[in-house]
């Protein structure tokens, strides 16, 4: 079970694991065990709301396939539970970063004053430039 919010849950049935080899580095270990996890969750066939999962089938996530199936793998750690925790945790992260609202900016305008402060600076500069000339 993955806790979303304190009202959005998935349920454990909803997401389908498949036991792979892992790549890299770690020896005869790596030849011989399926540790690395494999994450499939379907979208559309989830019990998310729909705002979630709207949001999720417009987001540009390259895990997110165009058929709706988010697709994690997780090989960092030797141990398969890791991997598992790793896997789970990637696909809170897209989720939350897929159903976050960004603020709307709202142009501002420098204010009087610091036009003003920006002027005389300019000015004060371009004398101090002016002192440094040969006299005319």
């Amino acid at each position: 079970m993955l806790r979303l919010s304190t009202k959005v849950i998935i349920p454990d049935t909803e997401i389908q694991w498949q036991m792979v080899r892992a790549q890299g580095p770690g020896g005869q270990h790596v030849n011989k065990t399926s540790c690395a996890a494999q994450l499939f969750f379907d979208i559309r066939a989830s019990s998310l709301p729909t705002f979630y999962r709207e949001r999720l089938l417009g987001h540009q996530d390259h895990r997110i396939t165009d058929s709706g199936v988010i697709i994690i793998k997780a090989q960092d750690s030797r141990s398969l539970e890791m991997n598992r925790e790793l896997a789970l945790k990637r696909l809170r992260e897209i989720i939350l970063a897929a159903t976050k609202i960004e603020k709307k900016r709202r142009p501002t305008r420098p204010t009087r004053n610091s036009q003003k402060r920006r002027v005389e600076s300019k000015k004060k500069q371009g004398e101090k430039k002016a002192m440094r000339r040969r006299p005319e």
